[in-house]
């Protein structure tokens, strides 16, 4: 589980397609590879979120599910591969965003800028939190991009502001993840092995 897994994720359900590409430690465990994909997505992180990896499920507060397994004690490595195909993630529970998430090389070197944790690409806006799921994001995406009627003042009086949904920073999201390297809370398993 040495060096660093480059992984794709994206956003099912919706055309054009919403992705990002971003390194992680191969050792990082499931609580904060969620932290990393909310904060790539551009997701807010208030809502409970679920792994589905060959078919167990891993969230947050498992008691919750009985079928499921506590994420902060796994590490990405010793679960996936770049040979195992894609798993899923579901970010809102109620609204259900689902992505499609694909170890795409394993055991890569540090970057000379950005180290073990940092996004490489990516395209698309994330959807607001709280919109539905799919169809709310896409009427309210429609409103967004017309820019005219009562829809379009309805969703820009909850947004607060315009939206571009083809706009995607990566810098901003990598200077997140500095933030969230340095700040991070306290977890059931160091970032390391031993």
């Amino acid at each position: 589980m040495k060096g660093n897994a480059q992984i794709y994720i994206e956003l099912e359900g919706i055309k054009p397609k919403i992705w990002r590409r971003f390194v992680v430690p191969s050792s990082i465990t499931l609580d904060r590879l969620s932290d990393v994909i909310q904060i790539v997505m551009g997701w807010s992180g208030e809502h409970m979120h679920l792994f589905s990896i060959k078919g167990r499920q891993y969230m947050d507060l498992p008691e919750d599910e009985p079928e499921a397994h506590e994420e902060g004690l796994f590490r990405l490595g010793s679960l996936v591969s770049p040979k195992d195909g894609a798993f899923t993630y579901t970010y809102d529970l109620g609204d259900n965003w689902t992505h499609l998430v694909k170890v795409e090389k394993m055991g890569l070197e540090e970057d000379e800028e950005w180290g073990n944790l940092f996004c490489v690409d990516g395209k698309g806006t994330c959807p607001p939190d709280d919109l539905g799921g799919v169809p709310g994001f896409l009427e309210f995406r429609q409103a967004m991009t017309d820019r005219k009627g009562s829809q379009y003042e309805a969703f820009r009086d909850w947004y607060g502001e315009e939206f571009d949904p083809d706009a995607f920073d990566q810098l901003e999201a990598n200077i997140t993840l500095l933030f969230f390297i340095r700040w991070s809370r306290e977890r059931l398993l160091p970032w390391e092995e031993d």
